[in-house]
């Protein structure tokens, strides 16, 4: 196993994906703990359906580098959504499962009529599984997000301590002079950005996973922000790099095993949680 393991990291493909598969992880294991204890996690599933619809209208319309529609749309709605969520006569989390459900059936239908591919049903798979879109990146890809996950992770190390308060008590923090608003539509710009980036890894229907897994692990054996987001962090990792190991190896979709070895995880830290508090 470890021979045929070392024989595919010889490809500098298989290599990117690890490299590429660490950073999303890492990005989206960090921002997981704000939006689950701010009962945000739903906006990371919506954004990741208009990720899927923008990401159709790229295809459909030739476009190679689709990052280039995709993050700009995906951030735009993630704005919108925040920002004129308290305002609109649809609020909350039905704003977001209307713009979620009409992305994603606009984004099939365009497919469906404009298919720029014989095989339909693979792109869509591709899109919505992850399929092995990881695998295929190139060098000018991996470098990308390369610079976005490092500066998604300087954003959170910078302003560790606003977004901390953001999280926990949002009226003191907005008391002590902190622009609460600002800070939440930073948090909302950059899980947009890392659910674009997110796409290549687990696809559009499963990067809730990556987002909200880590972060209920952690939460069942740690109590402090700082112990849980650190947590969250090397559970994510360390669940991506298992998953991507096992696809390689046993040629499996790389998203659904990804999430998978997740869900054992989680079913290890809730039984470990369990166990400690009995105790």
């Amino acid at each position: 196993m470890f021979a045929t393991l070392a024989q595919y990291l010889s490809y500098p493909f298989i290599r990117y994906a690890f490299i590429t598969a660490v950073l999303i992880s890492l990005c989206s294991a960090l921002l997981g703990v704000t939006l689950v204890l701010k009962r945000f996690s739903f906006i990371g599933d919506g954004l990741s359906h208009v990720a899927f619809g923008a990401m159709a209208v790229a295809a459909v319309a030739g476009i190679t580098q689709k990052m280039v529609i995709v993050m700009p749309v995906t951030v735009a709605c993630a704005v919108l959504l925040l920002r004129a969520g308290n305002k609109a006569k649809i609020k909350g989390d039905a704003a977001v499962a209307t713009v979620s459900v009409g992305a994603l059936a606009v984004g099939y239908l365009l497919m469906s009529v404009f298919s720029p591919s014989a095989n339909i049903a693979t792109d869509v798979c591709a899109a919505l599984f992850g399929s092995t879109s990881i695998l295929t990146l190139s060098a000018a890809e991996v470098w990308t997000c390369v610079i976005t996950s490092l500066a998604v992770v300087a954003v959170f190390v910078l302003f560790y301590n606003k977004i901390f308060a953001v999280t926990f008590d949002e009226s003191f923090a907005k008391a002590s002079g902190t622009s609460a608003e600002f800070y939440n539509l930073a948090i909302a710009v950059i899980i947009a950005v890392v659910i674009t980036l997110a796409m290549n890894l687990v696809g559009s229907l499963l990067i809730s996973a990556l987002v909200v897994f880590p972060a209920l692990c952690a939460m069942r054996v740690f109590k402090s922000f700082r112990s849980v987001t650190v947590c969250a962090a090397v559970v994510s990792v360390s669940c991506t790099v298992v998953g991507l190991v096992i696809s390689i190896l046993a040629s499996t979709p790389v998203g659904s095993t990804i999430v998978a070895v997740d869900i054992v995880v989680f079913a290890a830290f809730w039984l470990v949680g369990a166990l400690t508090k009995r105790a």
